[in-house]
């Protein structure tokens, strides 16, 4: 399993081409329904994969939260997917994906592990109703290989969400309104969860706001945006005055949907904010090569609100302090 995920830091490069790399996993055979389904997570998320330590249970958590495991020295939760869903596998878990959201690290326990599949996002597509119904809304995106397998992506933000305990009601009261009237900012993010807290952040800052689940459809709806501005007579950037995107979403991902934007004078005087979870250097350095202007790891609302207030009062980002 370790050489499955030796390159994986090269893998960075494959960002900002509108590709992406997924480990496929599978959570066993459900006794349910006697079906064993295909899952897949962005390699980028993926620290390594290995067999289960010993798991030290802890007192008043999540029922999919199994405990904790040691990692050279830093403690892990332990996330049981099979449980968190609610399915009923006929195998035991005993392989760990350690995975990195939001500067946090996890483990998910799965029944095995399969390959690593290269991909574009545009064959990512966005679930069907009946299947996002089925499964409560955790499937953000599947695609289908050559094979007829389904492979399905979960919203590990959600997941994530909702088996900690961390309360933000705190966090998002502290955020100060703008001191400016009449201002929408137009987000795209694939989670629900997310558009959530997005959504609350601006709520907090008395900003109006347009949603959309992935970055397809935001330019469809700056396309909309676009043509009715050219119809009455002004300009994108009276209607729309911040454009916030995610990374990874399917269809078309930030990236690219940065870059789009950036190459059409329509949108000229739009600043563009990028709000991932891929948080290393190299992410944000590709996301100021394709021209966003500001870059803020998920999820800090305070950090958040205070640079979509810098952005939106016309304010550049203040100097990096130089350490010698």
């Amino acid at each position: 399993m370790s050489e499955l995920l030796k390159n994986i830091d090269a893998r960075t490069r494959l960002a900002g081409t509108n590709k992406l790399e997924i480990l496929l996993f599978s959570l066993g055979r459900d006794a349910r329904t006697g079906r064993t389904e295909t899952f897949g997570i962005n390699v980028f998320k993926v620290r390594e994969v290995m067999r289960t330590p010993e798991i030290t249970s802890a007192p008043d958590m999540p029922a999919a939260v199994k405990g904790m495991v040691s990692l050279r020295g830093a403690l892990v939760p332990v996330i049981d997917l099979a449980d968190y869903i609610g399915m009923t596998p006929e195998t035991p878990r005993d392989i760990m994906i350690v995975t990195e959201y939001n500067g946090h690290t996890q483990g998910f326990l799965v029944e095995s592990v399969d390959t690593i599949l290269r991909l574009d996002w545009a064959q990512m597509r966005v679930p069907p109703q009946m299947l996002t119904a089925n499964l409560g809304g955790l499937v953000v995106a599947v695609t289908e290989l050559p094979d007829n397998r389904l492979v399905m992506m979960f919203d590990v933000e959600r997941i994530l969400a909702e088996t900690s305990k961390y309360d933000d009601t705190m966090t998002f009261s502290a955020i100060e309104r703008v001191p400016k009237e009449n201002l929408t900012v137009l987000f795209a993010d694939d989670s629900s969860v997310a558009r959530g807290q997005i959504e609350r952040t601006l709520t907090a800052l008395g900003v109006k706001f347009v949603g959309a689940v992935n970055g397809r459809a935001a330019w469809d709806e700056l396309q909309k945006i676009a043509g009715y501005a050219t119809a009455s007579g002004r300009q994108p950037k009276d209607l729309i005055q911040l454009i916030l995107t995610d990374v990874e979403m399917p269809e078309m991902d930030g990236y690219i949907l940065t870059k789009t934007i950036k190459s059409d004078p329509r949108f000229a005087g739009i600043p563009v904010l990028m709000h991932s979870s891929l948080s290393s250097m190299s992410n944000m350095q590709l996301g100021k090569s394709v021209g966003v202007d500001e870059y803020v790891p998920k999820f800090e609302p305070q950090r958040l609100a205070e640079t979509v207030t810098r952005l939106l009062l016309g304010h550049a980002a203040p100097p990096k302090a130089i350490s010698n």
